[in-house]
């Protein structure tokens, strides 16, 4: 229903907008391009209906098989039913067929396990490898705020050979800041995006990790803005 569930099409708006106002403020940093590789990965959780066609035909396929499996399991178990009760043969020919059988329906459970559950590891597999690409990319934002320190900005900041040039004044460190914590935001509203097409459990326990990753961060990145000038701070937008 409206408004309990999480719309694709409004993160990956947010994230494209997000994407324009890093530009629009810092065209020659590269947190522009970050921005813009996080509303692709956003883009392309809209598209996971088409790849769930995908998945329906390789559910559909398995139940056929499974269907073709449990015909032969049940013709198996007439044909011994027939002989058992026609009582011909010796008791060692009955003992073969029942180990025959026996073998027959274990290895076709197996199949029939492995046919239902296989479109499920697929798409395991699949959202696993986009949440990783979600992991990766909350490292990367974390790497661009890391060297934006408020401390450059206190009177008594003394500047070493090795101290890293950033080229933002204060109010510009505010600012660029703020970005970087609306996109781990956004990174972990994407991740969120696959709760709602799944209920698997490696899935889920997942995404809490990266929500617990990118709080962190951003909480790292409150208490650097905390501690910019409060004149500078004022000012940010």
């Amino acid at each position: 229903m409206a408004y309990e569930r999480l719309d694709a099409e409004a993160v990956a708006m947010t994230a494209h907008r997000l994407a324009d106002r890093i530009r629009a403020r810092f065209p020659q940093r590269n947190l522009g391009q970050v921005a813009d590789r996080l509303a692709s990965i956003t883009a392309e959780v809209e598209q996971a209906s088409a790849r769930s066609t995908t998945m329906r035909v390789l559910r559909g396929t398995g139940v056929v098989l499974i269907a073709v499996l449990v015909v032969l399991a049940a013709i198996s178990l007439a044909a011994l039913a027939v002989e058992l009760v026609s009582n011909t043969g010796s008791t060692l020919g009955w003992l073969q067929a029942i180990e025959t059988t026996v073998n027959d329906l274990v290895f076709g459970g197996i199949a029939v396990a492995f046919l239902w559950l296989l479109p499920a590891r697929v798409e395991r597999r699949r959202i696993l490898a986009e949440l990783h690409r979600l992991r990766s990319l909350a490292h990367v934002i974390d790497m661009h705020q890391l060297t934006k320190d408020p401390e450059r900005f206190a009177a008594d900041y003394e500047r070493t050979e090795q101290s890293v040039r950033v080229g933002l004044e204060a109010h510009e460190v505010g600012n660029y800041l703020e970005y970087c914590s609306e996109l781990l935001s956004l990174v972990a509203k994407t991740a969120a995006l696959y709760a709602e097409r799944t209920t698997d459990g490696a899935v889920l326990a997942t995404i809490s990790d990266i929500e617990n990753l990118t709080n962190s961060m951003s909480r790292k990145i409150w208490q650097k803005l905390a501690l910019l000038p409060r004149e500078m701070a004022a000012g940010l937008s």
